[in-house]
This record gives C-alpha cells, sequence and structure tokens, in this order.
C-alpha cells in the first residue's frame, strides 16, 4: 500500500492539487496498484506545490512540483522504488527552507488533517487547554504576560496587558474576537493557519475566553477566505460535539461563531472591526475608551489576531519560558513571515525575531524569480516601507525596524526587482489609502487625495525648482497623515511613501540626497 499526503491548501489547490491526487487515484485504479491519499495542510513551501509526499519508514519522501502530466511516471518510481525521479527531493523534513525553521505555529503544517481531532491530539493539540483549566484565570494571564508575546498586527501591544484589562473589567458579559481580516497584499499565513490548522485558533480563543471571563467568541474572517471560512465552522462544529466549548469544572462555557467581512480594508483595524461585528458601517472610533473596556456592544473585549491568538496554546503547553526563549530584545518568540513578489521561493517560513531581512530574502527566498538585482523590499503590508538592499543586515525585530522608520506588521515580505518604478508605487500607496478610508478623519481622506495629486504633478513635472517644491510637499504630507490621522490607515501612508523618497529619489526625478 502506498500512502501519500496532498495539501488541500487553497494555493496547492489553485496550482492543481485537486487534479493530481484525482489523476493518481484513477491510474492507480487502472494498475490494480494499492493506493491511499491524505489530504493535508500544506507546509508553505508553495514553489514546490502541489506537493506530493509518499510515506516511507525513513520519513516523508517528496515530489514536487507534480503536475497531471508527470502522475504515470511518478507512479512508475513509486510502486518500484526508484528514487532518482526527476522531481524527487528527498526527505522533505531535510529540505533546506523547512529544516532550518523554527516552527512552533505550524509545527503541524503539512503533517495533520485539517478537520482530524484525532490528529490534532495525536500532535500535542489540546494539552494547552487542558493546563488552563487546572489555573486559576489571573495564573493564565501572568503566563501569557511572562512569555513576552505581543500583538502580531501593526502595533505589535504586549499581549498580556490586553488580557489584564479585560479580565480586571466589571461587566456581565466580555467577548473575545479574533481578527481574521487579514487584508495586506503578500500575507497568507492567517489563511494558511485557519485553512490547515483551525483547532489551534479554537484552542487559543477557548483558553483567552476562560483567562479573561467572556463567554462569547466571534472569529471576524474576510469573504475572499472562503475555504478558511468552511474549515473553521467545520471545526467548530466539531469541538463543540466533543465538549471543548463547555469546560468541564469551569464557571464559564464558551462558544464560538465565524462572522464573514464584505471586503472592507478598514475593517482590519479593531474598532472598525467591531463596528462591522455590530452590523454597521465599518468606521473607526476614537480611542479611548480602549475596546479592552469598551468592546464589541459596549462591553469589555479581548481582540486580537489569528496569529496571537494561536500562540497561546504553545505557551500554556509548554510554558512562558520556553516561548520566552525565542527571540531578541523586547521581540519575543516566532513571527510566521510570508515571502511573496518577486521572488524565487515563496512560501512561508516562521523563525524566531533576530534573523536579517537578508537571510529571509536571499536565504530561504533565492533573491527574485526574475533573476535581476533586488531593488527592494516591502516589510508589512501595501502601508509598510520600502526597505533597500542597503539595510537587509537589520535584523528583524520590532524595535529594529522602527528605529529606521518601518514596521514587520503582519510579517508579509513583498520583494521587487531593479525595473519596480517606485514613484508609481508611491502613487499606489496614497491612492489605495483614498479608495479604502473609511473618511472619519481630515488627514486620511483629504491627505490621501491630495497626495495623489502631488505625486502627479511631481512626476509630471521637467522644472527641478519644482519638482523639489513638490517633493517637500509631499514630506509633509506624510507628517500631517503619520501624526494626525485618527488610526494607523492614514498614518502608516506615510511608510512607502516616505521610504520610497528618501531611498529612491531617482524615481522621482530627484537628485540623491548628499
Amino acid at each position: 500500500m502506498l500512502n501519500l499526503c496532498i495539501p488541500c491548501d487553497s494555493v496547492a489547490r489553485a496550482v492543481g492539487a485537486d487534479q493530481v491526487a484525482e489523476a493518481l487515484a484513477r491510474e492507480a485504479q487502472r494498475r490494480q496498484l494499492p493506493l491511499r491519499i491524505q489530504r493535508t495542510s500544506s507546509r508553505g513551501l508553495y514553489w514546490l506545490e502541489p506537493l506530493v509526499e509518499l510515506e516511507s519508514d525513513a520519513g516523508r519522501l517528496g515530489f514536487g512540483p507534480v503536475s497531471v502530466e508527470d502522475v504515470p511516471g511518478l507512479l512508475d518510481a513509486l510502486a518500484t522504488g526508484e528514487p532518482g525521479h526527476a522531481l524527487a527531493l528527498g526527505l522533505v523534513e531535510q529540505i533546506p527552507y523547512l529544516k532550518t525553521q523554527q516552527r512552533l505555529l505550524f509545527a503541524r503544517a503539512g503533517i495533520t488533517r485539517p478537520l482530524s481531532l484525532d490528529d490534532y491530539h495525536a500532535n500535542g493539540g489540546f494539552e494547552g487547554l487542558r493546563r488552563a483549566t487546572l489555573m486559576e484565570g489571573d495564573e493564565v494571564v501572568d503566563a501569557v504576560l511572562e512569555s513576552g508575546l505581543r500583538g502580531r498586527g501593526g502595533a505589535a501591544f504586549p499581549a498580556g496587558i490586553k488580557w489584564r484589562t479585560v479580565r480586571q473589567a466589571q461587566a456581565v458579559q466580555k467577548y473575545v474576537v479574533c481578527n481574521a481580516d487579514e487584508g495586506d497584499s503578500g500575507t497568507f499565513a492567517d489563511r494558511m493557519l485557519m485553512e490547515g490548522d483551525p483547532f489551534l485558533l479554537i484552542e487559543g480563543m477557548i483558553i483567552a475566553g476562560l483567562a479573561v471571563g467572556a463567554s462569547k467568541g466571534y472569529i471576524y474572517v474576510r469573504s475572499e477566505y472562503p475555504d478558511a471560512i468552511r474549515a473553521l465552522n467545520e471545526a467548530i462544529l466539531l469541538a463543540r460535539e466533543a465538549g471543548y466549548l463547555d469546560v468541564a469544572g469551569k464557571a464559564v462555557a464558551f462558544d464560538l461563531e465565524v462572522r464573514v467581512g464584505a471586503g472592507a480594508y478598514i475593517c482590519g483595524e479593531e474598532t472598525a472591526l467591531l463596528e462591522s461585528l455590530e452590523g454597521k458601517r465599518g468606521i473607526v472610533r476614537a480611542k479611548p475608551p480602549l475596546p479592552a473596556l469598551e468592546g464589541l456592544f459596549g462591553l469589555p473585549t479581548l481582540v486580537h489576531n489569528v496569529l496571537t491568538l494561536a500562540s497561546i496554546p504553545i505557551i500554556l503547553a509548554k510554558g512562558a519560558a520556553y516561548y520566552r526563549d525565542f527571540g531578541m530584545g523586547r521581540s519575543l518568540g516566532t513571527l510566521p513571515f510570508q515571502l511573496a513578489g518577486n521572488i524565487r521561493h515563496g512560501g512561508l517560513v516562521e523563525r524566531a525575531f533576530g534573523l536579517t531581512l537578508r537571510e529571509l530574502v536571499e536565504g530561504y527566498g533565492g533573491g527574485t524569480a526574475s533573476g535581476r538585482p533586488i531593488k527592494a523590499a516591502q516589510v508589512g503590508g501595501p502601508l509598510g516601507a520600502w526597505v533597500p538592499p542597503a539595510q537587509f543586515d537589520t535584523p528583524l525585530d520590532y524595535e529594529a525596524f522602527a528605529a529606521m522608520g518601518a514596521m514587520l506588521g503582519h510579517g508579509g515580505v513583498v520583494l521587487a526587482d531593479d525595473t519596480l518604478n517606485m514613484a508609481g508605487m508611491a502613487r499606489f500607496a496614497l491612492q489605495f489609502c483614498a479608495e479604502e478610508s473609511c473618511g472619519k478623519c481630515t488627514p486620511c481622506r483629504i491627505g490621501s487625495t491630495r497626495g495623489v495629486e502631488v505625486v502627479d504633478r511631481l512626476i509630471a513635472s521637467t522644472d527641478p525648482a519644482m519638482r523639489e517644491s513638490q517633493a517637500g510637499l509631499l514630506r509633509d504630507l506624510c507628517d500631517t497623515m503619520q501624526y494626525g490621522s485618527l488610526c494607523a490607515m492614514g498614518g502608516m501612508t506615510s511608510y512607502p511613501v516616505a521610504s520610497a523618497l528618501k531611498h529612491f529619489p531617482a524615481d522621482f526625478g530627484l537628485e540623491a540626497a548628499q
């Protein structure tokens, strides 16, 4: 019997995994070859998808990327035990891209079937919840504080402080809300986790509910993730039937519900998300009051993104000290970096904070897919700064990136070669902000629109003095948006614009600063 594993991840399926699985089943049946195919999560080695893995005594042997046309030859090799197939990758765990990673959140990626409670249990699932049920709520909150976990979104706020604030708040009802509105270009870690390991997110939310005294949780997922929505709904049903949402011996039972967004980027901002959850238009709220005190329906609410909540079971299962040993400075634990854009080896790389951007894009990513020189990497989504190769030796650390006017954000890294025009990318950032702004504050609503006009005048001008004047105006506008906007939408639009102006003045027709 040949046992094969093929990912059911939406990216693998988009490049033909379903067709390869069907072709393997048909061809094996025609040959009367005993074959079992399991659909697992993806390991995140996306340049090798569809990846087919053969279970062997030595471990899983990989073949990829496999097309339908490769199936007959692949079955010949598998049936005869020939090791020299052209698509053979050897032991998957030994592929350098994967071998050197430090996978905590994605430890089960590519190994387990997403909706199998048995697989989840067999690979350490629900151990964190088991330990949490033996602790008092304050002890759980203390563990999160001691771990040094920070929110895996743009602000990187210490998670334990949020937990303590919500726990201490007095209210008859509290909520836990998962922000799964992963709208940044080049990011896919949330989607991978929700599709491939949904019980991990569910376990993290149950622990959070028990710790802060919340009885209801919502997962707010973007509508563009139908496979993740389906996986979460099925996983919640399985967890409910197995009794995990009504933890024995605890005063607070916890239930979960998936809510689907309607395509507004601004709903990735926590207060706009809460407005949307309440059935209103997604408009940013002024703070204070903080959501931890007056959040969903005006009640105390713990809001985290997917990767933050999914880190909780690991901290509880292995201890705060174990988690804290990963990383550097105040950036502790691991972050799943997502490599996209013009990159040879696109995919997911989970490493502790502290490796350099060069190690990430050149070591793991292999440089540009085009083979041309690297021009820059945009780190942190469409509102992240453009980082030139001269700064690639900066460690991936919240404080180090903030010091150079950049941010890590959700860990998305989009690589570009030397053909990319940065004036066009600055204009795109401003246009994106103008289209996605909720319109509540003037710097964001008006500043983004005027910014597009300034960039257009700058690019169109042939007068050096006029260009310098417009560039100065654009820098002033960036300052106004950064420090005057109500939320990060307008505030962070300055990052790609200011960094493009600073590092690539020639693309704007400007002289380099002396």
